[in-house]
């Protein structure tokens, strides 16, 4: 009878390779994706609150201000020129959306 714990061990080997180098990666890469899409949810919904809030012109500053401690509130956490971007974003697609310029 022969003895097939070396190969069974040898496939698990390979197997746990694979998984380590393939399935958790992608796994962190949907996790981020579904963490970003949440952000830039949140990040649209306090652009909308600051150009309700702060309608007079000039309020620029004060309406990026107001989505940073919003976004901070909320525990999003990216980089300055990530979220500048995705304000800058949300503000375009918000402009776009009511034909203002």
């Amino acid at each position: 009878m022969k003895d097939y714990t070396m190969l069974f061990e040898g496939v698990l080997t390979i197997l746990f390779a694979l998984v380590t180098m393939y399935v958790i990666p992608w796994i962190k890469t949907k996790v981020s994706a579904e963490e970003l899409a949440e952000a830039i949810k949140w990040v649209k919904i306090a652009v909308q609150a600051a150009e309700e809030i702060y309608k007079e012109r000039g309020m620029g500053a004060t309406k990026k201000a107001y989505v940073e401690t919003f976004l901070n509130d909320m525990g999003i956490k990216y980089d300055n020129k990530q979220i500048d971007s995705m304000i800058e974003s949300a503000v375009k697609e918000l402009e776009k959306e009511f034909g203002k310029k």
